[in-house]
Parts: C-alpha cells; structure tokens; sequence
C-alpha cells in the first residue's frame, strides 16, 4: 500500500518531513535530548562528525564514539514532539520514502532519552542518576493508537486512577516499560531505578502552583505515598510515556536516564547541574559501545 502525501509528508529534497533527514543520516543507536544545546554537549564527546543538520527544534548530529555510529537529536519539550521524532524516525528506517510503501524487513532502533527530571520522594537526591524502568504517560498521547494496552499495564493504570481519586476531564493514563535490552546494557551501581511521570506541562500538570490554582492541592503528596506491588513513582519528566508507548508499538528498544536536578519533596534544586549531566553522557557512550 502507498502512503499518501498528506499522511507522510516528505520535503522536495527527499527528506522526512520535520526531522528533514534522510535514512542514510541516522545510526541504530540514537540519544534523544530536549535541548538544543545539549546536542552539541553530547557531539563533544565524539571521535568525529559526519553530519550536522538542524529543522525548527530538531537539531541533529551523526558521528562515531569508540569507532560506533551514533546520532544524537534534540526533541524539544514535550511528548507531542516526541509524536514527531519517534514517527519520523521509525519512517527513515522502516518505510521506503521512494516508492512510499512499508519496507518488508522491520529494522529496530536502540532510542535512549538523556534528559533531567524532578524527584518525588526524598530518598531520590539531587545530582543522582534516575533509570525510568516504566513510564506513566499523564499526556494522553498514546491513547491515540490502537493497540495500546497490548503493551500497557492496565492494572497499574487502574490502581492509581483510584489512589488519585482521577478526573474524567483529565487525559487517561498509560503506564509503559522500557526496554529490557536497554536496562540491562545501561544499568549499574550507579543507577536509580524509578518510575516516572511523563507530564504534559512544567506547572499544574507537575503540581506546580504560582497564579493559578490547580486541579487537586496535595496531588504530589498523593503521588508520593502511591504504591503498587511494592513500586512507588519516584519522578516528574515530560518525554518518556511517549518514547516508551511508540517504540514499544513500533519494535524499538527505548529508555530514559535523568539527572535529578530537583527533589520536589525536600524543595531542593541543583546549584549546578551541568557537571553530573556531562558525568552522566559519557556514562551513556562508554555503556552503549562496548
């Protein structure tokens, strides 16, 4: 079947859409940032550069660590830009941008988001390492595909729309896993392991008060105290439901490390938080390529 135009939007040079790369510019392995900057703060680190180009908030860089292919990219904030990357992504791989038709042979992306992130419990300090072994999307956006509770936890889901005592006006949640590959190849003494919230906003979504009053006062506290088979939600970002729900959907490997640059149960903030974010990005090539 060919894809229309108008569902797979393709630029006059060939390239996708928003990314505006072409398959050849992407490596299996691939490290999602949300800030532009930070690209370049990854690319540092690498032997060479083959590639550099940028579209709107996508800036991408393609170059080797350790003699491995690895494309870094920014994503922005937010998982409706990860609706973008992750689809477009899996179309440089996966479909023939030519003939506009589904490739026969499904080939599978290695995505890894490096990112910061806020904690909510106190035993999760600042400047740690936090692995998302599962993900709770408050964004809604998964619930948009078919299929999703194939790779959802349903009950999870449940339990914690009951403990939150959840309004129907607010988007339903979806609770994903990362990558076990990825887990096990990324994980050490070094790490936290965690669960957390992908929000779809930085203030009231995060239970953030400053003008405006939120939908519940204590949703935090109640965040905290929440456990499930002996798992708490230890964190806020606003990426992962989404990278973890479309690759889970479309056969790639995907998971999130976070700096934690906030405890938001003690009030602390990082005084600076660059240092362990650059400790944190080696960690993520030296894993990653051996």
């Amino acid at each position: 079947m060919e894809l229309k135009p108008s569902e797979l939007i393709i630029n006059q040079d060939g390239s996708i859409f928003h990314l505006h790369l072409f398959p050849e510019d992407v490596a299996d392995d691939i490290i999602l940032v949300g800030d532009q900057g930070r690209v370049d703060t990854v690319a540092s680190f690498f032997d060479s550069i083959e590639l550099k180009k940028q579209n709107r908030e996508f800036s991408t860089i393609t170059g080797k660590y350790n003699n491995k292919r690895i494309t870094v990219i920014s994503t922005g904030i937010g998982t409706d830009n990860i609706d973008i990357v992750v689809n477009e992504l899996d179309a440089l791989v996966n479909i023939d941008l030519k003939t506009r038709t589904i490739k026969k042979e499904h080939h599978s992306l290695n995505i890894i988001r490096i990112g910061t992130s806020g904690s909510l419990q106190k035993q999760v300090p600042i400047d740690s390492f936090l692995m998302s072994a599962r993900s709770i999307g408050f964004d809604g956006l998964l619930n948009f595909y078919a299929n999703r509770d194939k790779i959802a936890d349903v009950e999870f889901e449940k339990a914690l729309r009951k403990h939150l005592n959840w309004m129907e006006i607010l988007p339903y949640p979806y609770v994903v896993n990362a990558s076990e590959k990825l887990i096990k190849k990324l994980d050490s003494n070094q790490m936290i392991k965690g669960i957390t919230i992908s929000a779809p906003g930085f203030y009231g979504p995060q239970g953030r008060q400053l003008r405006l009053p939120i939908w519940k006062d204590d949703v935090n506290d109640c965040i905290e105290a929440f456990e499930y088979k002996n798992q708490k939600i230890t964190n806020y970002e606003m990426e992962s439901s989404a990278i973890y729900g479309l690759s889970g959907l479309l056969g790639h490997n995907a998971i999130t490390i976070c700096v934690i640059i906030a405890n938001r149960s003690t009030k602390e903030f990082s005084k600076d938080y660059q240092p362990p974010m650059k400790k944190l990005i080696t960690y993520v090539l030296d894993k990653i390529t051996n």
